[in-house]
């Protein structure tokens, strides 16, 4: 039934309740003013539109007139199907109209690599949570200690360059860490308060970043190669990064962070030139082992 009257729509139509179905299922809410901010229309089209929903999916949204916003219940069942590559691409640039179809592939354009993506309802979960600051329950499987009950504050989905992870506040440990985010399972909103040490302003090493100096590596025969390949001014690269995203940019470029540019392999074609400030900058504050010949370094 509400295939067919979905088809009998424009699709501009559909386009605005697309929008008002993926901000249920991915923020939790959505109110009239978005609808206006988004497409622009006037109170009296943003009124029919959520009549128009209401009346596709009556269990999927209740008004509260205390904050006059329309609030996902519990029977939702989203009435569009969102893609989870075209939702985290659609998140990472900024937009969300809901029409997340699949990405048409290419026989000129060819994406080499590919992440395998959480499931459609883990990151609806994950991302209520941080459109809502609320904490969530879950099931976590980790590579050294296995599957464990968690509680986590989350506040920012990454995409490491090798799959997705959530940064997160976690209650067992106390500290903020990163979770993969395809390892959560059974995943529940938890009702408590979340204190403010436990929020993203209080995440030191995602609030602070790093001057971070790349030369082509000293075993590269031509370095004009590489300075080409990231677009370098004098032979560097400058880049301010996030603490807490740093490591993960270190491995994907695989960059020698040693002293002297020791390692050896023709993987290596950066040079971390500023080691050393990096170190002083970063002691007691980021974990970087998984940077290339950075845990084998000490702070002078």
């Amino acid at each position: 039934m509400t295939r067919i009257a979905l088809e009998q729509l424009t699709h501009a139509q559909k386009e605005r309740l697309a929008f008002i179905d993926f901000s249920l299922q991915y923020f939790g809410q959505v109110a009239r003013a978005d609808l206006i901010q988004r497409f622009k229309t006037g109170l009296a089209a943003c009124t029919r539109d959520l009549s128009t929903y209401r009346e596709l999916a009556p269990h999927n949204l209740q008004l509260l007139h205390k904050t006059k916003n329309y609030h996902r219940t519990e029977s939702f069942q989203a009435i569009f199907e969102h893609n989870p590559e075209a939702i985290l691409t659609g998140l990472c640039r900024g937009f969300g109209d809901g029409l997340s179809n699949g990405i048409q592939s290419s026989e000129h354009c060819i994406d080499a690599t590919r992440l395998v993506h959480p499931k459609s309802d883990t990151i609806a979960a994950i991302m209520r949570a941080i459109h809502q600051q609320q904490a969530i329950a879950c099931d976590y499987i980790s590579l050294s200690s296995g599957q464990s009950k968690r509680e986590l504050i989350p506040h920012v989905l990454v995409n490491n360059g090798h799959r997705w992870h959530v940064r997160a506040f976690d209650r067992k440990s106390n500290e903020f860490r990163d979770f993969v985010c395809t390892r959560l399972q059974n995943i529940t909103p938890v009702e408590s308060s979340v204190t403010t040490h436990e929020l993203r302003v209080s995440d030191k090493q995602w609030s602070k970043t790093v001057k971070i100096v790349l030369k082509p590596h000293p075993t590269i025969k031509h370095p004009q190669a590489i300075a080409l390949d990231y677009n370098m001014k004098n032979n560097e690269l400058i880049l301010e990064v996030r603490a807490a995203l740093l490591g993960y940019l270190l491995r994907q470029w695989n960059v020698d962070c040693t002293e002297k540019a020791e390692l050896t392999g023709n993987e290596y074609q950066l040079w971390l030139s500023n080691i050393s400030h990096v170190k002083n900058e970063l002691a007691g504050i980021a974990e970087l082992s998984i940077a290339p010949g950075y845990c084998t370094q000490t702070v002078k």
